[in-house]
């Protein structure tokens, strides 16, 4: 039988077969596994034995197991309390921010940014000036009162479900400015305060202690266990409130969680450390070019590179000014304000 041309163009067609979609290949797994893990474990390393006094891993080991070696002392009281907090500071920075990201729609957003972590320094230098509060027991009450209040006004003031990331970026921006004037004519008029807070408001690590420590690790903990379980209702909350709701999931439960995890985090680690910014807006960008936009793959790996980044941050400004030190948010904001620029002006462009 011959085929003419007439007979296959009245012919049936038919529909080219779709090829299913080609599984991840497992190197590009294990590197978005992997990797994070790896960073981290290397600037633990890094953080525990650079200093003042450098020191080998194998010093830095026995620093940690050998309570009669001369190491024991700076590793235990000096060391390990420092890279402790920036472990917890860091994964509550880097979770808050990928939160709050996918919380208001803004790839801008960041506990700095947005004002948040303002609120807290604001509450503290309250305490601290006004109400002779001095100790981070204290502190940190008064941090996530001043945290939570500030997520709801900027959320309110910049249009509530109504907000745009253009409105909250610019209600964010204002409430910043004014709540850090406040803290800067608080420590102006109250010498005690200053001398205090001073280095507090740059966000640093230096002040770590292992109460410290002990203290900030269960509001850390109860705001990722909190972050983590929203992963999946913030998925559905992006497709949209309607889409969310034929889904099963209430968006109003779903925010307000989101706005306690966020000020659980962001008021303890402000609390612990001073205002940090830039960490929770760089983490998240970095985590999902490696995993995509789901959350649920996401906050875990921002939980992971963000203490990795800011521990870096340490370490880099620990060997930069050498034998002194360069606070970590001033490393972070050095590094943090050029990537800030370029996604603003990657989405004018957009």
């Amino acid at each position: 039988m011959v085929v003419t041309e007439s007979s296959q163009l009245s012919g049936p067609v038919r529909a080219p077969r779709k090829h299913p979609p080609k599984a991840r290949p497992a190197a590009a797994l294990l590197g978005t596994v992997f990797g994070p893990v790896l960073a981290l474990l290397a600037v633990l390393v890094l953080s525990l034995g650079l200093g003042a006094r450098p020191m080998s891993p194998a010093e830095v080991w026995q620093g940690l197991v050998d309570t009669g070696s001369s190491a024991y002392t700076v590793v235990h009281e000096m060391r390990l309390p420092r890279t402790l907090l920036g472990l917890l500071a860091g994964a509550a920075l880097g979770v808050a921010g990928g939160v709050m990201q996918a919380l208001t729609r803004n790839p801008l957003a960041d506990p700095g940014l947005l004002g948040i972590n303002a609120g807290a320094s604001a509450a503290v230098a309250t305490a601290a000036g006004l109400l002779g509060v001095a100790t981070f027991q204290g502190y940190v009450w008064f941090a996530l009162a001043g945290a939570a209040a500030v997520s709801v006004l900027v959320y309110g003031v910049g249009g509530g479900r109504a907000a745009t990331p253009a409105r909250l970026a610019l209600a964010g921006a204002a409430i910043n400015a004014a709540l850090y004037s406040y803290v800067n004519g608080t420590m102006l008029l109250d010498a005690a305060s200053l001398e205090t807070m001073r280095f507090w408001t740059v966000g640093s690590l230096a002040s770590a202690q292992s109460g410290t420590v002990a203290m900030v690790a269960p509001f850390v903990a109860a705001g990722l266990l909190l972050a983590l379980a929203l992963a999946r209702p913030l998925n559905a909350l992006a497709l949209g409130d309607d889409s969310a709701r034929s889904l099963g999931a209430r968006p109003a439960l779903i925010r307000t969680a989101a706005i306690v995890a966020v000020t659980l985090l962001c008021g303890a680690a402000t609390a612990a450390c001073g205002p940090i910014v830039f960490v929770g807006l760089m983490v998240p960008h970095l985590v999902k070019a490696l995993t995509g936009p789901d959350l649920r793959r996401l906050l875990p790996c921002c939980a992971v590179l963000a203490p990795a980044l800011l521990l870096g941050a340490d370490v880099l400004g620990r060997i930069v000014a050498r034998p002194g030190e360069l606070q970590a948010g001033i490393v972070t904001a050095v590094l943090g304000g050029p990537l800030f620029l370029y996604f603003v002006r990657r989405k004018v462009r957009a």
